[in-house]
């Protein structure tokens, strides 16, 4: 059983900064590629960053240049570290676990978090 725990949300003013956090349990961490999503309300889940075992990392355009994804395998923990927020980053964000397919599509991910909200205020 795989169990993904987001953390670090909060309320933080536009021009601001926070970092997720996302823990994971179960099988061997680096063995697997893991993503980062949000949602806000009213609209679909959407793709925000991907990373994979191997190195290979891809963001969204709307957040390249201020979030930066990463990963501490000792720690079974991949972070998400956005900077700059504006006010449409306002949004559910989600940890996943990819488990194949396009990497910024929903479908492509097998187990995720419950979410941490994340509001930025004007």
């Amino acid at each position: 059983q795989v169990h993904l725990v987001e953390s670090g949300g909060g309320l933080v003013q536009a021009g601001g900064s926070l970092r997720l956090s996302c823990a994971a349990s179960g099988r061997t961490f680096t063995s697997y590629d893991m993503g980062w999503f949000r949602q806000a309300p009213g609209k679909v889940r959407e793709f925000v960053a991907y990373s994979s075992r191997s190195g290979v990392i891809r963001y969204v355009d709307s957040v390249k240049g201020r979030f930066t994804i990463s990963r501490d395998n000792a720690k079974n923990t991949v972070y998400l570290q956005m900077n700059s927020l504006k006010p449409e980053d306002t949004a559910v964000y989600y940890c996943a676990r990819y488990s194949g397919g396009m990497y910024s599509k929903v479908d492509a991910y097998e187990y995720w978090g419950q979410g941490t909200q994340v509001t930025v205020s004007s």
